[in-house]
C-alpha cells in the first residue's frame, strides 16, 4: 500500500529497503515510465479503451503526495512493467487541475494515490487500490482487474472482486464485509492475503470504523508474510488507532501493542519495500510516541528516521527521485527542533526543479520556523506562483502565519480571506469541507487577536 501517512494525515494519513539493485536503480535513473499513460484527459482515456474493448487502469496523483511521487520515480519508470502495456488503456489524473474534477466526482478520491481499474461500458469502477504498490503487487491489481471484466471470479477471490466494485462506488462499510468475508473463506496460502487485508483496512478507515481498522490488523498481520503488505498493514493499524476519540478506553492499549508490532516489521530482516512505505511507518511510530507523550521517544524515533532519509535522499539516481523525500525530511527535522538540518537538501531540490510549487513552499515553513521571515514570505510567493488546485489552500495558509508573525495582522486575514474565496471557487469535488472549516477558524482566531 502506501497511503501513506502523508496521504493519510493528509486528508488529514504511509519504505523499505534494504538498498535497492542497481538495475532499479538504472531504470529509475531513466525517469520515464514504462506504459503508456495519457495524461489528465478522461474523455480521451475512456474513448479509446470503449474503442480498444479494454478497462481503463487510472493513477490519480497529486504533486504533493510523496507516494505518488515514489511511485512515479521507482515503480512506473521499472522495465518489467512494459510488458503489459497491451492489457489496459493507461490515463494518470493529476487532481490539483480543474479537469480532473469530472473524474472526481464521479470517483471521489480521499487518499492519495489511488488506483482504479474500470469498465469503460458502464463506467464502473471493478478495483479500487488506496496506496502505493510494488511491481508484483500491481501485477496482482492488473490480475484482478481483468478477472472482473470477465466476471468469472469464484470464491475468495469473488468476494474480493465484490469488495473491489463496492469500493469502487464509494460504499466502504460494505465493501469492507466482502473484503473480511474473502479473507475468511480464503485458505492460509492465498496469494492475495496481503492484497485483501490492505483494501479492508482502506475501506475500514474510509467507513470511519478506526477501532475495527487496528483490532483487524491485530488478528491478521501474523497471517500475513513479512513482507511491504505487511509493513502497510502496520501503518494502516497506527493511523486507525490514532484517529480513535481520546476518551476511547482501548486506545492507549492498542496503540501500544501495535507500536510494538511495527517496530518488529521495522526490524531485521529488513522487508523488501519502497522506502517511501518504511518512511510512512516511521511517520506514524513518530506520532505514536507523541500521542504517547514521550518526547524523548519521539525524537529518537525522529533521528532514526531522518537517519534513513538521508541516506536514501543520497542514492537517488536523480533530483525528481530525490525530492520523494524531502517532505518526510522536513516532518523530521521538525520533529526533532532542527529545521536548518534539510533546508540545503530543499534549496537543491527548488533548484533542480524550477516548475515545482513543493520546494518554495516547504521553504517558506522552514524559513518562519527559523525566523527567516522575509526569505519565507518570498518563498511562499514562488510557490503561490506554481501551485493550483486545493493545495493552493495550503499555500495561502502558511502564507498568512509569516504575515502574522510579522506582526502584519491585516495582511494575514486578507490572505485567509483570499484563501476562503478561492475555496469556494473550486469544484466542490477538489476541495474537503474539513479544509474550509480549519480556514475559517483560523481567521476567526486572527480576527479575535
Amino acid at each position: 500500500m502506501r497511503i501513506h501517512v502523508a496521504c493519510l494525515l493528509a486528508v488529514g494519513l504511509l519504505a523499505c529497503t534494504t538498498s535497492r539493485s542497481q538495475a532499479t536503480e538504472a531504470r529509475a535513473s531513466s525517469g520515464e515510465a514504462s506504459l503508456p499513460f495519457i495524461e489528465d484527459d478522461y474523455g480521451r482515456a475512456l474513448a479509446e479503451a470503449k474503442a480498444r474493448g479494454l478497462p481503463l487502469f487510472v493513477d490519480t496523483w497529486a504533486p504533493w503526495c510523496h507516494t505518488c511521487r515514489s511511485m512515479k520515480a521507482y515503480v512506473f519508470t521499472d522495465k518489467a512493467l512494459a510488458r503489459h502495456a497491451e492489457r489496459f488503456v493507461w490515463l494518470e489524473l493529476n487532481t490539483d487541475l480543474p479537469q480532473a474534477a469530472g473524474f472526481q466526482e464521479k470517483y471521489p478520491v480521499d487518499f492519495w494515490p489511488t488506483f482504479f481499474i474500470i469498465d469503460p461500458r458502464e463506467e464502473r469502477a471493478l478495483v479500487r487500490f488506496s496506496g502505493s504498490a510494488t511491481v508484483s503487487q500491481l501485477e496482482k491489481l492488473f490480475e484482478d482487474g481483468e478477472r472482473a471484466w470477465r466476471g468469472d471470479s469464484q470464491g475468495a477471490e469473488a468476494r474480493l472482486a465484490r469488495g473491489d466494485a463496492l469500493y469502487g462506488e464509494g460504499r466502504p462499510a460494505e465493501a469492507a464485509e466482502a473484503f473480511a468475508q474473502a479473507l475468511a473463506e480464503a485458505p492460509a496460502d492465498w496469494s492475495r492475503r496481503g492484497r485483501t487485508l490492505e483494501s479492508l483496512l482502506s475501506a475500514q478507515y474510509g467507513a470511519k470504523q478506526h477501532e475495527a481498522c487496528a483490532r483487524t490488523v491485530l488478528e491478521e498481520s501474523p497471517r500475513v508474510p513479512r513482507s511491504a503488505s505487511l509493513a502497510n498493514a502496520m501503518t494502516w493499524g497506527l493511523g486507525c488507532v490514532l484517529a480513535l476519540p481520546p476518551e476511547n478506553p482501548a486506545g492507549k492499549a492498542l496503540l501500544g501493542t501495535m507500536e510494538a508490532r511495527a517496530r518488529e516489521v521495522l526490524a531485521p530482516p529488513h522487508i523488501e519495500m519502497p522506502a517511501d512505505d518504511r518512511s510512512g511507518l516511521y511517520e506514524m511510530m513518530v506520532e505514536a510516541r507523541k500521542a504517547l507523550q514521550d518526547e524523548a521517544g519521539t525524537k529518537a524515533i525522529a533521528a532514526e528516521w531522518l537517519g534513513f532519509l538521508e541516506a536514501e535522499a543520497a542514492k537517488a539516481p536523480n533530483p525528481e527521485a530525490r525530492t520523494v523525500f524531502d517532505s518526510h525530511r522536513m516532518v523530521a527535522a521538525l520533529t526533532l527542533g532542527e529545521p536548518q538540518r534539510v533546508v540545503p537538501a530543499i534549496e537543491q531540490s527548488e533548484r533542480d526543479l524550477p516548475g515545482d510549487y513543493n520546494p518554495p513552499a516547504r521553504l517558506s515553513n522552514l524559513y518562519r520556523t527559523l525566523g527567516r521571515l522575509e526569505d519565507a514570505l518570498a518563498a511562499s510567493g514562488r510557490a503561490l506562483d506554481k501551485v493550483q488546485g486545493a493545495r493552493r489552500l495550503r499555500v495561502l495558509s502558511e502564507r498568512s502565519s509569516i504575515q502574522a508573525a510579522q506582526g502584519n495582522k491585516e495582511a494575514a486575514v486578507a490572505t485567509l480571506e483570499e484563501a476562503l474565496a478561492y475555496a469556494k471557487a473550486l469544484p466542490k469535488a477538489q476541495v474537503s469541507q474539513r479544509q474550509s472549516e480549519a480556514l475559517e477558524k483560523k481567521l476567526a482566531e486572527l480576527k479575535a487577536k
